[in-house]
């Protein structure tokens, strides 16, 4: 038996990328990139296994000392963006009065997935009261003789009853052909999106089966017993089962594993994160120390999808330069790959001897305005961001994206003379053009998120971090930092990343019999999406304007969850941390109160009103775990300690305190619990009793004498 290890595969557009890890410490054992096989007969499932038997190999790895192994993928992504995508046959259903709304909303017609390219459907209609097998029958030859090659059923209520849509499923099962019902992709109400999002679920599912079944083949045949998971678009995994129902839930994920990555690493309050490649730039951000959701957009289409917030813009290490009457206006959005150029600062210095600046057009129908290089020998070599970066002297050696100055300034000096500047003053103003368009995402995330500028930290990550991050951090005047192993983020993020799952509900004002059900039910299918349950964290939800009640499921895969072999901070260290994130001196923070992984810092300011008549104490908190990361900071909070055997005199009075009675009703608080690893966010919670019944459930194993500690806030 040796070291358990993990092993995290990413499926990228030009890389397949392999990572294994030490079980424990996390360290990297090894990492390996090769070519995506896009046009192999297996497709990309072949580069897969290539990368699996060879890196597992290289360091003589048994198959049995995999505890856990999982791949990201773009390749539910790419199918969209390309149209690659099965033809879907929709039987909606309804009954009565509903069946006149159930016809039109179960019909989305063709979808648009990207300029030019559609999802195409066919749409059939059955009243659900006199659903019979032969006029099942009947509506599927018709679906599958006009082309389609996937089934999905949906019908009006089938979140409350999915009879029906069984029943759909089973009968073109047993003709072999993949079939899904809406209520298996969302239980919300709301018919014409849940059958969107269920359609191009549908779309997908021929295509990633095969990919699916090919590399579960692989792993078992490698003799590894571990269960293959897979990259979910909101961060978290899902077992391959799992992504035969559900393929739609890959989506994105290869833009959640570098930033599940970088969180695992480098322990990140609040900041922005940049997976910076060759030709574009994935953004998104990190708040209390977790990734923001939202739903996600196809074609302009909302569907009933979390994944997480990533904007992506054409600004990375390979963008081209375009230059018009004679001054540089504009960095990307072609990128040197897509012209088919190599990268200035990679050539040698002999090749750009005597170099001159010539114009191009990367794609047909672009303007040819885009700034190359021909040195004297007739070789060609595109100017680009990366190249700017060097000569100014921000990629540090020994980066991934470094290549010196030498090369970069041959070049950049031939585009200087040709514009009647210096090479750098050219470089600068490219660079400079860089960070206002990317800025321009920032600021606007910055301000959605309610993140404090002056505690954020911009993390790079990718392997052009290095030429973006410290130059804008200089100009903005901001910290940052380089996130480790960045060129192989994503692949880390893909081996350490948790089991999560989620389900959302229509329910109106729900029951403490209703928050019970979810968390059970949500309990139930991230076990069966392989988490360990002592591992499990669960939030509820409950969003009254939309009447959408919502749990949310992590866990890890092994009986531990991660902390990355860090040594424990000193307490002093996290006071500097909790200051900082509420902008206060270390010397005015106090330790209030600690238990299991948290440590409550308080800062309580006293302000004088009315000519100093009249003192006002602020008190403001920041609660910070063992690593460092702040996961709660708030001005105007109240706080206590409680054991269990304290609830209803201790903790029941602290929340009647700050309660707003009114005449109509009463307000309660907003609150935060934090006990042993858990932080517990109640603050969807409308009423005394949600809260309570909550509090009881998630507590039910701690024993009388343990504590946890209670935020409260307006």
């Amino acid at each position: 038996m040796g070291r358990k290890v993990r092993v995290g595969i990413d499926v990228g557009g030009t890389f397949t990328d392999a990572v294994v890890l030490d079980n424990e410490t996390f360290e990297i054992i090894e990492k390996m990139k090769i070519p995506t096989t896009h046009h192999d007969e297996d497709g990309v499932a072949k580069g897969i296994v290539q990368i699996l038997q060879t890196i597992l190999q290289s360091k003589g790895i048994a198959p049995e000392d995999v505890a856990f192994i999982a791949h990201g993928t773009t390749q539910a992504t790419n199918a969209l963006l390309e149209g690659d995508v099965a033809k879907v046959g929709i039987l909606g259903m309804g009954a009565g009065i509903d069946g006149l709304s159930a016809r039109s909303e179960s019909n989305p017609g063709q979808i648009e997935l990207a300029p030019g390219k559609y999802l195409h459907t066919y749409h059939t209609y059955l009243d659900s009261r006199h659903l019979q097998d032969e006029t099942v029958e009947q509506a599927l030859n018709e679906l599958l003789g006009q082309g389609a090659e996937v089934i999905v059923a949906s019908e009006a209520y089938s979140v409350d009853d999915p009879a029906n849509e069984l029943i759909i499923a089973q009968a073109a099962a047993r003709r072999d052909v993949f079939a899904t019902g809406g209520h298996e992709i969302s239980q919300l109400y709301g018919l014409r999106t849940r059958t969107r999002t269920a359609v191009i679920n549908a779309s997908l599912i021929p295509k990633m089966m095969e990919t699916a079944n090919m590399t579960e083949k692989s792993v078992v045949n490698a003799n590894i017993t571990s269960q293959l998971m897979i990259m979910r678009c909101d961060g978290g995994v899902m077992s391959i089962e799992e992504v035969r129902k559900r393929p739609i839930l890959t989506m994105l994920s290869g833009l959640a594993a570098g930033v599940a990555g970088a969180l695992m690493y480098e322990k990140i309050s609040d900041g922005i994160f940049f997976e910076v490649g060759g030709t574009s730039v994935d953004i998104s951000v990190i708040k209390n120390g977790k990734v923001m959701i939202q739903n996600a957009q196809v074609g302009g289409h909302r569907t009933y999808l979390q994944s997480l917030d990533v904007r992506t813009l054409g600004i990375a290490g390979g963008s081209m330069i375009r230059v018009a009457d004679g001054r540089i206006t504009d960095v990307g959005p072609r990128s040197a790959h897509i012209a088919g150029k190599a990268y200035e600062c990679f050539a040698s210095p002999a090749q750009l001897q005597n170099a001159g600046v010539v114009f191009i057009s990367p794609r047909e129908g672009d303007a040819p305005e885009y700034a190359i290089i021909r040195g004297g020998s007739g070789e060609e070599f595109s100017l680009t961001l990366a190249g700017a970066a060097n000569l100014l002297g921000y990629v540090p050696e020994g980066d991934y994206a470094y290549a010196g100055k030498e090369s970069a300034r041959l070049a950049w000096d031939a585009l200087g003379a040709h514009l009647g500047i210096s090479g750098e003053a050219a470089a600068r103003q490219v660079m400079d053009l860089a960070i206002e368009k990317t800025m321009k995402t920032v600021n606007e995330m910055i301000a959605d998120y309610e993140l404090d500028r002056s505690f954020v930290t911009l993390v790079g990550g990718g392997g052009s971090g290095a030429v973006l991050i410290p130059a804008m951090a200089e100009k903005e005047q901001m910290k940052w930092q380089i996130a480790k192993n960045a060129p192989y983020i994503s692949t880390i993020g893909v081996a350490l990343a948790m089991v999560k799952e989620q389900i959302e509900r229509t329910v109106i004002n729900p029951t403490e019999a209703d928050i019970k059900r979810i968390r059970s039910d949500i309990m139930e299918k991230i076990v069966q999406s392989g988490a360990s349950e002592e591992t499990v964290e669960v939030t509820i939800e409950i969003d009254n304007q939309k009447n959408i009640l919502r749990a949310i499921a992590t866990g890890s895969t092994e009986l531990r969850s991660k902390d990355l072999g860090q040594a424990a901070m000193t307490e002093a260290e996290m006071r500097a941390i909790a200051a900082s994130s509420i902008d206060a001196s270390a010397d005015s923070m106090f330790l209030a109160a600690k238990t299991g992984r948290w440590h409550l810092f308080v800062n309580e300011e006293v302000r004088k009103a009315f000519f100093g008549l009249i003192k006002r104490k602020r008190t403001s908190v920041s609660v910070v775990d063992r690593e460092g990361v702040v996961r709660f900071k708030q001005a105007g909070v109240r706080y206590g300690e409680f054991s269990k055997k304290q609830r209803d005199e201790g903790f029941v009075a602290f929340l009647d305190e700050h309660t707003i009675y009114s005449d109509a009703n009463a307000t309660i608080p907003k609150v935060f619990l934090f006990f042993r690893e858990k932080m517990l966010d109640l603050t969807g919670m409308q009423t005394k009793e949600q809260l309570l019944s909550i509090v009881d459930m998630e507590t039910e194993l701690l024993s009388e004498e343990e504590a946890w500690l209670a935020v409260a806030y307006q």
